[in-house]
């Protein structure tokens, strides 16, 4: 399985757009789930690490899941699209547990 190198200066709009909104969609959920993790450190409410967590799981981890496996591990897009969309569930399944959890 042969990828071919795309040179950022030669690669399409829509790709570039693409890769932006995801690296901001990453940006702006680690620095939500930031200030959920402060929320949590500062009134001790585990409802709000869950939330961090889930935040994270939801937003930076499908980023970092679809740049590492393209690039370093050069794996089949299903396999990459398939953990995505774990890392996803599990934020989201976090976030549902920090609004209805027992604490």
């Amino acid at each position: 399985m042969s990828q071919d190198v795309v040179r950022i200066d030669e690669a399409p709009l829509f790709e570039l757009l693409t890769v932006a909104s995801l690296f901001l969609v990453a940006l702006i959920g680690t620095i939500i789930a930031y200030q959920a993790y402060r929320g949590y450190r500062r009134n001790d409410a585990s409802s709000m690490l869950y939330l961090a967590v889930g935040l994270l799981f939801l937003t930076l981890c499908p980023f970092l899941i679809n740049v590492t496996v393209t690039t370093a591990l050069r794996t089949d897009q299903v396999v990459t699209v398939f953990l995505e969309n774990v890392s996803r569930l599990v934020g989201l399944i976090a976030i549902m547990y920090s609004l209805y959890g027992q604490h």
